[in-house]
Formats: C-alpha cells, sequence, structure tokens
C-alpha cells in the first residue's frame, strides 16, 4: 500500500536559538522543536528530569478530601477495598496502593477486580453487594470509577464510602463521593490532564506521604511499578509522565519487586538493558494476558509476592496464558482474513466481521492487526445466544466514536473514542448495523485515507555516524507524544539486497558515495521483488544500533523504501 510520505515543518531560527541556549547539536535541537519542546526549562525536564520536576498534588481536584479520609482510615485501621481494572494499569494501580497502604500498618486491606468476560469495565451492583457483605467500610477505585454514578450511590446505600481515583473522561455530571481524583474534571486545576490511572495512585500517595510527614523514598519506591503501568497504557510520554517514565525505568533495571524481577529474567534476559520496549512487549503482554483470558488475580498476586518460589511459579502461569492469548489471537486473525478475502471485503470502506464463538478478551488485539493490514476501519465482533460483543479499530480521518454514535439505534451499547470502540450489538441487528456503517464511510469517502509517515529530518547517509545514534538515546523513552524519530536519506545506491527468515525480512546495504548503510527491514521482505542491484532508493527509518555479535554499528531500522525520483 502506497504511504504518504510528510517532513516535518520548523522554525529555523527557533531551532538556531535552542542550540545556541543549550548547547545542543542541530539534530536534537530540530527534533526538539518539533515535539514542541523550545524553552530551557522544558528542555531541562524533558532531556535530564529529576524528582524536583514532579507537581503539587494538592492542586488535583478533591485531594485534600481523599487524604482527610485515608488518613482517618488508617488512623483506625478501617476496612478498605482497592477496586481496579484487569489491564496493566489497573494491576499496577492496586498493587501500589496496597503496597503503601499495608506499608502505612494497614492489616485490611482487600482488592477487586472485576472479571473481564463476565462483568465488563469499571463498577457494577453485584460487586458493590459483595463488598459491603464483607464488612468493608471504604472503597477506592483506581483507574475506573469516573462514570459509576449508580454503582457509588448504591455503595451508599450499603453504608459505605467511597473515593474514586480516574484519568478517563468524566461525564456531565461525577459521582457524588467523598473525593472524585480526575484530572479531566471541568473543576481541575492541575497542570497535567495526561496521567495514567496509576500515575493518579502516584499522586495520592505521594500526598498522603505529605500529610504524614514521610521521606519521599516512601512514594518514590513505587516508581518502577508505576512506569510499567504509565508505559503500557499509551498515555502520552510527555511532562509528568516523562518524569514517571525516565526515573521509573532506571528504577526497573534493578526492581526489588520479586515479581517484575523474574517477568523480566525469564522474558528479557538477566542483563539485558531496560527500555520502553522492554516493558511494551516483555511485561504488558502478560500482565494483559491474564484478564484478558480470565485469571486477572494472577498479576497481583506476582506483583504482591514477597516469596521467591510465588514469584517463579506465577512468572511461569503468566507466560502461559500469554502463550494461549496469542494461540487465540493467531486463530480469530487467520480466520477473519479467510472471511474478508472470500468476501472481496478489502474493497470496502469498512470491515465488520461478527462469528460465533470468537474470544471476547483477545478480539481488540485482532481488530488492531485487521485495521493495520488493510487500513480500513474495522470491528470485529463475537457472538454468544444471539449477543455480540466486540471491538473497533479505526484510522486517522475516521472518527469511529461520531459513527457510532450516528448508528446507535442498532447497537445495544457502545463506547470508546475516535480511533477505538467497543460495542455490543443482538445478531438480528448486525446486518443492518455493518451496512449502515459501510454508507457512513462512503459518504466520508474513506477509500481516499491513505497513512501518513511523518519524518522528522532528512539527512544524508554520509553523514550517518554512531555518535548520532548515542546522542539520540537522550530522548527516550518513546511513546505517545514522544515517536521514534524517523529520517528520510534519498537516492541512496542498492548494493546488495536479500531477505531473511524465509523471505520474512529485507536485508540491504546502500551506498551514498563511498559510505556504506546497513539497513533492516523487520516484516518488509515483500519488498524485494520490487528492487534491483543499483537502483536508487528513498528510504525512511530510525537510527539504531546493531550490537550483534560485539560489534557496534549504525543501522537504519527500515520503514518504507521507494525508488528515487
Amino acid at each position: 500500500m502506497n504511504k504518504k510520505w510528510e517532513i516535518c515543518e520548523y522554525d529555523k531560527v527557533l531551532v538556531e536559538k535552542v542550540m545556541r541556549e543549550n548547547n545542543l547539536s542541530e539534530l536534537m535541537a530540530t527534533l526538539l522543536v518539533n515535539r514542541g519542546i523550545s524553552t530551557k526549562e522544558e528542555i531541562e525536564v524533558f532531556l535530564e528530569p529529576t524528582r524536583n520536576d514532579f507537581h503539587d498534588p494538592f492542586l488535583m481536584p478533591d485531594m485534600k478530601a481523599a487524604v482527610d479520609r485515608i488518613e482517618q482510615a488508617i488512623g483506625q485501621n478501617e476496612k478498605i477495598i482497592i477496586y481496579g481494572d484487569y489491564d496493566v494499569d489497573g494491576v499496577t494501580s492496586i498493587t501500589v496502593l496496597k503496597k503503601f497502604l499495608i506499608d502505612r500498618g494497614m492489616t485490611n486491606v482487600g482488592y477487586y477486580i472485576p472479571k473481564r468476560l463476565d462483568e465488563g469495565y469499571g463498577l457494577n451492583k453485584e460487586s458493590v453487594k459483595k463488598i459491603a457483605e464483607e464488612g468493608y467500610t471504604l472503597i477506592i477505585t483506581v483507574d475506573c470509577g469516573i462514570t459509576g454514578m449508580e454503582e457509588i450511590k448504591y455503595a451508599y446505600e450499603l453504608g459505605m464510602e467511597v473515593i474514586v481515583t480516574d484519568h478517563h473522561e468524566p461525564l456531565d455530571e461525577v459521582p457524588n463521593a467523598v473525593a472524585v481524583i480526575d484530572c479531566k474534571k471541568k473543576d481541575n486545576q492541575y497542570p497535567f490532564k495526561g496521567l495514567a490511572g496509576v500515575g493518579v495512585v502516584f499522586k495520592l500517595i505521594q500526598a498522603i506521604s505529605q500529610r504524614l510527614n514521610l521521606e519521599e523514598k516512601e512514594y518514590l519506591k513505587y516508581l518502577d511499578i508505576v512506569c510499567i503501568g504509565t508505559i503500557s497504557d499509551i498515555v502520552p510520554l510527555v511532562d509528568e509522565n516523562r518524569v514517571i517514565s525516565k526515573l521509573g525505568l532506571k528504577l526497573v533495571a534493578q526492581t526489588r519487586n520479586l515479581g517484575l524481577k523474574y517477568l523480566l529474567e525469564e522474558n528479557v534476559g538477566k542483563n539485558s538493558s531496560v527500555n520502553a520496549n522492554t516493558v511494551s512487549f516483555g511485561v504488558a503482554p502478560r500482565i494483559n494476558a491474564c484478564g484478558r483470558i480470565g485469571y486477572e488475580q494472577d498479576a497481583v498476586k506476582l506483583f504482591m509476592t514477597q516469596n521467591i518460589v510465588e514469584a517463579h511459579n506465577l512468572t511461569e502461569q503468566l507466560n502461559s496464558y500469554n502463550k494461549t492469548r496469542q494461540e487465540i489471537e493467531k486463530s480469530i486473525f487467520e480466520e477473519a482474513k479467510e472471511i474478508i478475502e472470500k468476501n472481496n471485503m478489502q474493497h470496502k470502506n469498512t470491515i465488520v466481521i461478527g462469528k460465533e464463538g470468537w474470544h471476547h478478551g483477545v478480539i481488540g488485539i485482532v481488530a488492531s492487526k485487521i485495521t493495520e493490514l488493510y487500513f480500513k476501519p474495522t470491528i470485529l465482533i463475537g457472538f454468544e445466544n444471539g449477543i455480540g460483543k466486540g471491538s473497533g479499530r479505526s484510522v486517522p480521518g475516521f472518527d469511529l466514536h461520531d459513527a457510532l454514535h450516528r448508528l446507535g439505534g442498532y447497537l445495544d451499547k457502545y463506547g470508546g473514542h475516535e480511533m477505538a470502540v467497543g460495542v455490543t450489538v443482538s445478531q438480528s441487528n448486525f446486518d443492518k448495523f455493518a451496512e449502515e456503517l459501510e454508507k457512513r464511510a462512503q459518504e466520508l469517502h474513506t477509500e481516499q485515507l491513505v497513512p501518513i509517515i511523518s519524518i522528522d529530518k532528512e539527512i544524508a547517509g554520509k553523514d550517518l555516524e554512531i555518535e548520532m545514534a548515542e546522542e539520540l538515546t537522550k530522548l527516550e523513552p518513546y511513546g505517545t507524544s514522544n515517536k521514534v524519530p524517523l529520517f528520510l536519506i534519498k537516492n541512496l545506491k542498492i548494493d546488495s539486497i536479500r531477505t531473511l527468515v524465509e523471505g520474512k525480512h529485507l536485508k540491504l546495504t546502500l551506498q551514498d558515495g563511498n559510505h556504506i548503510v546497513n539497513v533492516i527491514g523487520f516484516n518488509l521482505g515483500y519488498h524485494a521483488e520490487n528492487f534491483l542491484l543499483g537502483d536508487k532508493v528513498d528510504i525512511i527509518g530510525m537510527i539504531e544500533i546493531n550490537e550483534f555479535g560485539n560489534n557496534r554499528n549504525i543501522q537504519i531500522n527500515l520503514k518504507d523504501i521507494r525508488k528515487s525520483y
């Protein structure tokens, strides 16, 4: 599929100013300006954040009320339950708050995670009733609760109080609770709205620590777990999230959390470097797999355990869950592809497929893969007893949530945002819903949408040096709002071209005059048949250091390639 290449336009005068005032290279100054970071203070915090760069937690809405109530609960050793979510953000939020409260001497701290496959996301009345029956007096929600008006009202009717900590968008009304801490509320005065759920919990324990005159280490020691939840939740890695992730990754590398330690050792390697990719690909999928296939509790148990044998056994369990998740996902992906190609759905504007028995827990991952493969808004539904539950993913330029809002009459339930949605639809309405969604996409001419690759800067192949790659590591960790920098290099001559791993990957050596550029293109092996030795090409890619075989060489990790004009 053809992709549109767009080079970032930037203010050259501003770049020169940033270079001069901060003693930076033109490359680093350009990349910072591209990311909207240009003042001396912003640059210092971005490149070298410290513990002094955290904002005042008491600026958050209702923080004082929450701390007052929790201080009272600590003093009376109340029976508190932490109500969380089943993803990495929820699991890490529960872990951090529970460990912190236990360290304050509380002996009655429980937690509750709704079963993804039966109860779905967030608070529900059945679980609230069960919690009340077990004698809890205070519920603290983490990574959920902002839309739980009815359930929280019900908790009060049953004699409990509630503190909400969340980071999702509130409705017009917010719950009537002791405190509702969410920086997306209308009354928010906090300078950063992008925290993950575990980031909000971190600010809560920071505020409690300040109230109780505890040393900084009493909340900073949890930054490894806070960092795992933050990076995994795909929140923007700027501002306070940047501080959390940059400082937190240093703690992850030497973590004292037994569960995290074993998870890293068995899936990343004992002495491997730790970065955002380590978290995103080595840790997050295994934690998420627990909730996806119905073992929500095991991830929290892993992070909470103090027992080496239990940590080892739980790590093996999580790896096993992840393997099961991968097998289910692969099976659904292959079935979906077969249906698409059999029915020529790749030529439509949208892909909407429903099938009996598709696993609700992994269907969202498959929808993402189908969207990426065909670059079309995609919704996959798993049917059970005439009711379909599923997930949708969109492409830039098509607001999927808005489309569902217009077609809401065909759906039992839906939610989400522009790029990702969850839906519940009856089998009797499914075909009509799919037909109307296709009409909506045709009206908006989604067939004209093409993937866009945003390029940070054009450079010359002969200018590539290992020092350049080393300098770029200062921008890590990469994530949302701080993407890996992409570079355009033009007019390179193909010196060698071959595929690796049965045609899966592409390996190139390219020439810029006398200078050789080494290129690896993962999952881009299909490009090999389009080019010949001696062809002149333009490439887009990431600058990396390849340390294979004890040699350190600079290489380009290829994103796209085309013939030079």
